[in-house]
């Protein structure tokens, strides 16, 4: 018979270990499982060199959040271990931040951290402590399906869910992986944590760069790539020069304030080009993309993907964490896979992740995703919008 967690065996003869980062959602989620039974080990990773972030508010894993995990552990009654990781995550997470902000990308480092410090390290850590699971604070769900894999599908609470940031988690990770919190709102964590009597119960949320200590990732990024800091030129589609830029690292795409330069209308960064040092700007409708390029995907839809994608694949895409799922065909091309997007996005910004969805809303299922290499805009021609996008004429029938 299966426990609550979808595992075999008593609670109590399950070990379970849960990741604290010292805030609200993880310390619920440890009292929560302790209260049902079981065998649950507190661990907290320390990150990054807490001494310079301890007094900045919203940075996890800093000083005062192993402060507040232990004390969390020692109100519930469980053993609680400090782990020191930050070599692994300035390795994989902090200087592929610095590196991808300085190729002219938009890096999103939570991703990355839950893909190759949490899930992979964390997690055989966890194996080698006998735990039948790893349980973390994440806002989103995992489903068991009738083969006994299991499926992550997105939150309860829309304006909570986490699933973007968990795309690259694999197959394996998914069956140790549990989100005891992925059915509930941020506000009964809360009176969840208030009835365990548990101090975090209004603490700030954490922000996601917790790394940055001033709040400034361009001292980051500085510090490790300099070269990304060097001035180069503003310039319009057609390469004019407008103006100088102090970096590109201080510009994203889609950014409109900030450009210190003067025009009749308004205009917004639409790309950056490491190579030339060039900040490329224009009107805003150039902005639209309807074609994404992929890298480095990661598919945990029923099947593999080379077998299911066929012709071409209806999907759903969130292409920033902040937008709803879109309309998308997934297709094969040139050696890899991209995305044509029924209606377009604005601001679609190479390294940022674009997620695959079975549905635009509800508790969707994530089939996967990717990192976006590169975006193609609409084209204009005589003044009017070309759409060339099959499946624009697919969506109308």
């Amino acid at each position: 018979m299966l426990n609550s967690l979808d595992l075999e065996g008593r609670p109590q003869d399950t070990r379970v270990v849960v990741a604290m980062s010292g805030g609200v959602d993880s310390s619920a989620t440890a009292a929560l499982l302790k209260a049902q039974g079981y065998d649950v080990v507190g661990i907290t990773l320390q990150l990054y060199d807490h001494g310079e972030a301890i007094h900045r508010k919203g940075a996890c894993c800093a000083g005062q959040d192993i402060h507040d995990a232990r004390a969390v552990a020692e109100r519930i009654g469980i053993p609680h271990y400090v782990l020191d990781y930050e070599s692994r995550f300035r390795e994989s997470v902090i200087d592929s931040f610095a590196d991808s902000y300085a190729s002219g990308e938009t890096p999103v480092p939570c991703i990355e951290c839950n893909r190759s410090v949490k899930f992979r390290d964390l997690l055989a850590t966890a194996r080698e402590l006998g735990a039948s699971a790893l349980a973390t604070g994440h806002y989103v769900s995992s489903r068991r399906l009738d083969d006994g894999s299991r499926a992550l599908v997105c939150a309860a609470d829309r304006d909570r869910d986490q699933s973007y940031f968990l795309f690259a988690t694999t197959r394996e990770q998914l069956q140790f992986l549990r989100f005891p919190l992925g059915d509930m709102t941020k506000p009964q964590t809360r009176e969840l944590a208030r009835q365990f009597g548990l101090s975090v119960a209004d603490k700030h949320d954490s922000q996601d760069i917790c790394f940055v200590p001033t709040g400034r990732y361009t001292d980051v990024v500085e510090r490790l790539k300099p070269n990304a800091m060097e001035p180069g030129d503003i310039v319009d589609v057609d390469g004019r020069v407008l103006g100088q830029h102090p970096g590109i690292v201080h510009f994203t795409v889609g950014q409109r304030r900030g450009l210190g330069i003067a025009s009749r209308s308004p205009l917004y960064v639409l790309r950056l080009d490491a190579a030339q040092r060039q900040v490329v700007v224009g009107p805003r409708e150039a902005l639209l993309m309807d074609r994404i390029v992929l890298r480095d995907i990661n598919w945990i839809g029923d099947g593999s993907l080379d077998d299911v994608i066929g012709d071409g694949l209806e999907l759903f895409v969130r292409v920033r964490s902040t937008r709803a799922p879109q309309p998308a065909w997934l297709r094969a091309a040139n050696g890899g896979y991209e995305v044509e997007l029924v209606v377009g996005e604005e601001g679609v910004s190479p390294g940022q992740a674009c997620v695959f969805y079975d549905a635009a809303e509800g508790q969707a299922r994530v089939l996967g995703g990717g990192f976006i290499k590169s975006a193609a805009p609409r084209r204009f021609e005589g003044g009017r919008e070309q759409i060339e996008a099959p499946a624009l004429a697919a969506a109308r029938g």
